[in-house]
């Protein structure tokens, strides 16, 4: 088979990969836009548990990944000054570059050299591929050469991507208020000495503090004002770090004729439930087995949705209902600390009382 791979970020490169590995005769291309240490943002998030889902059938790039990985069992939640922890809500985070990296390791180990700075810009630099795989991002270019149905619905609140040097012991969210209006920051460390910050407000707190007029330094000036007692005179730092709204894509078909979309390609899972990059990866590990176990393209295509469309999208619900609550966290923040740690931990509606009480009884009953 002759396998046309658009994008080389983890979705991209580790479908080569297991394909490759699996099938050595297969012919595999791997074509990406960028330069091999181009990356926006500074931290890739997992939840608790991690890379787990790779270690029984890919124990080699779970071994050389998960070291390399900073670890954490509590989450702090931080309103009005006051540090909430919830225990036993723990995250692993990497380096965005150096996971990058070790991915592009794994490729190569197999054989794939992807082309890079290379762009595909219409149809023809499809043709004389049997299987085209879209691992090209949310504003996948290849996705807009057929019909998926697709719909990209952008979120309100705008958001930033920045790092520091301060090592935040635990994944933490701290909330604060001021003359402009309610700020968010979602900060974790992804190395022993580096952290992700990334820096949120709601609509109308970005107009009032007239962030639209502002170049990179001056923006950048606000934030460390907005979180100086959070950073605690460590600089903010940044990667391409121009304001976002968050893009929800949607895709009614997951293939069509000989090309399929995976990763953010596919669909988008808001960044609050630190999933985005293991749903990207499982989809890889999900397009590979279908592949390896039905000779038909088109059989292989349809068993991968099938199997994969309903867990998809039962965490897609859920990083919805978690986008939903931070579009409204401005109003959550009239809630005292305590109620509102209650209110952010229940957000995505995959945590129930119950459940907390056996995974954070700390918390739970007030001990935290």
């Amino acid at each position: 088979m002759r396998i046309l791979v658009a994008g080389a970020g983890p979705a991209g490169l580790y479908f080569a990969y297991l394909a490759k590995r699996a099938h050595p005769d297969w012919d595999i291309e791997v074509v990406e836009q960028n330069r091999p240490d181009s990356t926006f943002g500074f931290g890739v998030v997992f939840s608790d548990r991690a890379l787990e889902f790779l270690r029984g059938d890919d124990p080699q790039t779970y071994d050389l990944i998960t070291p390399a990985m900073e670890l954490w069992s509590d989450l702090t939640v931080v309103h009005r000054g006051a540090p909430v922890v919830i225990d036993g809500i723990g995250f692993a985070a990497i380096g965005r570059l150096k996971f990058l990296q070790l991915l592009q390791q794994q490729a190569a180990r197999v054989g794939i050299q992807p082309r890079y700075r290379t762009a595909l810009q219409s149809q023809e630099s499809l043709k004389g591929f049997d299987l085209v795989v879209a691992a090209d991002g949310a504003n996948s270019a290849i996705r807009g050469m057929a019909d998926f149905g697709t719909t990209v619905s952008p979120l309100t609140n705008k958001f930033a991507w920045y790092g520091t040097a301060k090592p935040f012991r635990t994944l933490t969210q701290t909330f604060v208020q001021n003359k402009h209006g309610s700020f968010n920051a979602h900060h974790y460390r992804h190395a022993a000495d580096l952290s992700t910050f990334v820096f949120e407000c709601d609509a109308e707190t970005w107009r009032r503090a007239g962030f639209a007029g502002m170049g990179e330094s001056a923006t950048l000036a606000f934030c460390e004002r907005v979180f100086a007692e959070t950073l605690e005179g460590h600089r903010l730092v940044s990667n391409n770090s121009i304001w976002r709204n968050f893009p929800n894509v949607r895709n009614c078909r997951w293939s069509a004729g000989n090309v399929v979309l995976i990763g953010d390609a596919l669909r988008t899972a808001h960044f609050s439930i630190g999933s985005g990059t293991r749903l990207a990866m499982e989809d890889a590990i999900a397009l590979n087995k279908a592949l390896g176990e039905h000779s038909d393209l088109r059989d292989g295509l349809a068993a991968f949705e099938a199997a994969r469309r309903p867990i998809v999208e039962k965490l897609v619900a859920a990083a919805d209902a978690s986008g939903a609550w931070y579009e409204r966290f401005p109003e959550h923040m009239r809630l005292a600390p305590r109620e509102f740690a209650w209110s952010y931990i229940q957000r995505s509606g995959r945590v129930d009382p119950e459940r907390l009480r056996r995974s954070s009884p700390k918390f739970a009953e007030g001990r935290a």
